[in-house]
């Protein structure tokens, strides 16, 4: 679903096993490069929790639902992202999708 002109943001909620945050963050930084030169990604952040630093959040803004859902993920690159980040994680990652409410933004 694209409303036209609004992107679409992805939101996971990453859960990384304790004593992993380091490694992580640095596979991340490995990772950043092939997420970034997907057709159709605009931007993202990592946010790190101040009341619990296993969990972090990924936001990345897409262009379409699509361009995440099928062009990213049915990628070579994202084969590579899966192989560098998946281990890290437990439990999985919940992954919604998510569009401004008009009239809501502040």
């Amino acid at each position: 679903m694209r409303l036209t002109g609004t992107p679409v943001l992805e939101v996971a909620l990453l859960q990384v096993r304790p004593g992993q945050t380091a490694a992580f963050e640095a596979a991340f930084g490995q990772a950043r490069a092939l997420i970034t030169s997907q057709p159709g990604h605009l931007r993202h952040e990592v946010q790190r929790c101040l009341e619990d630093d296993h969990r972090y959040v990924l936001l990345v803004w897409w262009a379409t639902l699509e361009d995440h859902t099928v062009a990213f993920r049915q990628s070579a690159a994202y084969q590579e992202w899966r192989a560098l980040l998946h281990h890290f994680y437990d439990p999985f990652p919940t992954v919604e999708h998510f569009v401004p409410v008009p009239g809501l933004a502040g």
